[in-house]
């Protein structure tokens, strides 16, 4: 595509522009080699790419958007924002690929994840090819796709989605993250329907305070990002977002009236089984083989979806019980060992209380919760989930997470102070690796181990450098060397 022909598809984003060339690619990393790329350059908080511009016009960027001309022979568009230019130049460069999808946008502090994979099971079910965006990796029916961000930045968005749509994907279930809210990323997308699950506290190294990361969450339900919304009136903040709210949603919960509300919950280790009716009026029996509450209020979250796009019951019923593991998620992992182990994201105060509180449930002996917090990330929850690992773990043993820039025994000091305060029984052993093999060495029959906060995650991040970690195979190999020595 000629650099002229872009400039002339986003003319609201686009002050002037110097010469012309032929574009073949898109790029906002200055290290990347490109061949005959335009090349994005923004001005952030921390790092101003301006200054990068002559290292990605070595590694073949052949034309430059800026926000202010530079001395460089190459073609130059002067954008407004050049962030902005990026996500709008990106969708029509790709050919505005989220046009001819069916998008489903799901967005909260915790069942994200879950929720866009029951999303994505339900379309299937109902005969589409679903392709997913989210944390654990983008998925083009049962094939995964390499991924950075729950969100990714909008080339590699408008690039997937472009992937999708020429491989036949009819729907997208995609995680829509506070971060890409708030950068942007999501200019040129529009959602057939947005999806609330819940707000707990998360991200506050970067938003602040709850209601700034509330408005944030809020502001994707808004005729400009969704055609119908769906929300989770348990929620504490549901009436805030139903307030005003100027597209056609529907309401789920438990605990209070809702459109499509669950009863007869009954939670076992190996999955939940409930009844979900409409309106009082049409029901289903869904037989999870997920386990715990927080997945009946995920279940229902997709469920609404379902109903929205106009799937028959039957049809949504079976596309739920066709998921039997979400990476990462109260994922029970193969042991064959008397105790039970568990892998679970949560990384957050209220993730952990959910899975904690679902295990206690059903486990017959101790509750062994391996967990920290990660580094240059809201330290203002380490001290709260120490409180709760304490309260509700028999054993709780504290360990790194991903320290990334900070001393990870400072992050395990801020939560040892709520450890102390709950009174619970707790060792620290700040090797990841050591402390799972810590855990797996006093677990007895009937003990279960949760190993909580990386879930899905194959690295561990020290000191800027992301390392192979992963948990299940680690967990394989700790067991296996634990049986040669027997």
């Amino acid at each position: 595509m000629l650099l002229s022909e872009l400039v002339r598809l986003v003319p609201d984003e686009v002050v002037s522009h110097r010469g012309d060339c032929d574009v073949e690619d898109l790029s906002m990393d200055s290290r990347r080699k490109t061949g005959n790329a335009l090349f994005f350059c923004i001005s952030g908080a921390r790092f101003d790419s301006h200054d990068f511009a002559a290292q990605a016009v070595q590694n073949g960027a052949c034309a430059l958007a800026v926000e202010r001309y530079l001395d460089l022979n190459v073609p130059q568009v002067l954008v407004k924002n050049g962030r902005k230019a990026m996500t709008r130049m990106a969708a029509a460069f790709f050919g505005d690929p989220a046009k001819k999808l069916r998008m489903i946008g799901i967005t909260g502090t915790k069942g994200k994840t879950t929720t866009s994979y029951l999303v994505k099971a339900i379309m299937e079910a109902a005969g589409m090819k679903c392709g997913l965006i989210g944390t654990t990796g983008n998925m083009i029916g049962s094939r995964y796709l390499k991924s950075e961000f729950t969100t990714p930045e909008p080339i590699d968005l408008h690039r997937t989605l472009r992937q999708m749509v020429d491989e036949g994907v009819e729907c997208v279930s995609m995680e829509v993250s506070a971060h890409a809210l708030a950068m942007g990323r999501l200019e040129g997308v529009h959602f057939e329907t947005g999806c609330f699950t819940n707000l707990s506290q998360d991200h506050l190294d970067l938003f602040g305070t709850m209601d700034a990361y509330f408005a944030c969450k809020k502001s994707f339900f808004d005729p400009k990002w969704i055609g119908n919304a769906t929300v989770n009136t348990d929620d504490e903040r549901a009436g805030a977002i139903l307030t005003g709210l100027k597209v056609p949603h529907m309401t789920y919960g438990i605990a209070k009236n809702a459109d499509l509300y669950a009863r007869d919950i009954e939670i076992t280790e190996n999955g939940v089984s409930f009844s979900a009716t409409l309106s009082g009026l049409r029901e289903m029996h869904v037989r999870l083989h997920l386990t715990g509450m927080f997945n009946v209020y995920n279940a229902l979250a997709a469920a609404s979806v379902g109903l929205i796009a106009g799937l028959p019951m039957d049809v949504i019923t079976s596309g739920l019980e066709s998921v039997v593991a979400v990476p990462g998620r109260a994922e029970m992992l193969e042991t064959g060992t008397p105790y039970k182990v568990l892998l679970d994201y949560s990384h957050s105060p209220d993730a952990l209380e959910n899975i904690l509180t679902t295990v206690r449930e059903f486990t017959r002996g101790r509750v062994i919760c391996v967990f920290g917090c990660g580094g240059d990330r809201d330290k203002l929850k380490r001290p709260i989930m120490g409180e709760i690992s304490g309260r509700l773990s028999d054993v709780s043993i504290l360990t790194s997470d991903n320290p990334r820039s900070e001393d990870p025994y400072q992050i395990l000091s801020d939560i040892e102070e709520g450890i102390v305060r709950s009174g619970g029984e707790y060792i620290k052993i700040e090797n990841r690796r050591e402390a799972i093999r810590k855990a797996l060495s006093i677990a007895g029959d009937g003990d279960l181990i949760v190993l909580a906060g990386k879930g899905h995650e194959t690295y561990q991040e020290i000191r800027g450098v992301k390392r192979p970690f992963n948990e299940k195979t680690v967990v394989q190999e700790l067991i296996l060397q634990a049986q040669k020595k027997q």
